[in-house]
């Protein structure tokens, strides 16, 4: 894995949309049903917005009905780390970009086999870089 990459609350400001950084850095939430990637088939990887680090796979990709891009797997121990989150009286999983500690979602532990994971994505947090056959 590369270093992990840090900078100031002003260069991310700098560097995202208002948007961007309220769900990426401040831990925010996007709409349900209106992310970008909620419904997208296209075949490819998906990166952090913030830094490009490799997170999930679109074959990975399902739909269960959420409202936000959920995959049953990430990409390993160097794409997402995970921290309990007990914001909004709930006691959740926090999934962060393990490159740049990027706010992605929460896993869950109510999806398909073989992991039984969710990872819940917000779009906003992710860019697909598609498969050049797609």
């Amino acid at each position: 894995m590369a270093d992990k990459i840090t900078r100031s609350e002003q260069e991310w400001k700098e560097l995202l949309t208002p948007e961007q950084y309220e769900i990426c850095r401040k831990k925010g939430t996007e709409r349900p049903f209106s992310g970008e990637y909620y419904e997208t088939k296209t075949k490819g990887t998906y990166r952090c917005l913030c830094c490009g680090n490799a997170l999930f796979l679109s074959e990975d990709k399902y739909d269960p009905g959420c409202g936000w891009p959920s995959f049953w797997s990430s990409l390993g121990e160097d794409s997402v780390s995970t921290q309990e989150d007990r914001s909004l009286f709930m006691q959740r999983t926090e999934v962060l970009c393990k490159q740049c500690d990027a706010h992605l979602g929460h896993v869950f532990e109510d999806g398909p086999e073989p992991t039984g994971l969710r990872y819940c994505i917000n779009s906003v947090s992710l860019v697909l870089e598609a498969d050049e056959e797609s």
